[in-house]
């Protein structure tokens, strides 16, 4: 069914996978099921998880950066929290408090 979706669309498709309600190998069979499919980048939380809302980990991020490029997101509201998402191997970050994550940020 994901490849159908990246098939037939002429945009980069993001796969979002709710790791916090998944295994640690249920994560590797996502972000393999996205790479098989095509995809172009995998996120690793929505932040809305109903069983945990932690929203992204740095430990989902650097697996999941194994497999495609990442958007971090998902309870990320603070500047050193981005950029441990970015030294994991996040290529972008999602933040709903994005004023206070750059209001962390040395000058």
């Amino acid at each position: 069914e994901l490849a159908a979706v990246v098939a037939s669309v002429p945009i980069p498709v993001k796969v979002i996978i709710e790791t916090a309600l998944l295994s640690d190998e249920e994560k590797h069979r996502a972000c393999e099921a996205a790479v098989d499919a095509d995809a172009d980048m995998v996120k690793p939380s929505t932040g809305f998880a109903d069983a945990d809302p932690r929203g992204a980990t740095v430990e989902d991020v650097e697996r999941m950066a194994d497999y495609l490029p990442v958007k971090a997101s998902g309870g990320i509201s603070d500047y050193e929290t981005a950029m441990a998402m970015v030294e994991a191997g996040a290529e972008r970050i999602g933040a709903s408090r994005g004023l206070a994550v750059l209001d962390g940020a040395p000058e």
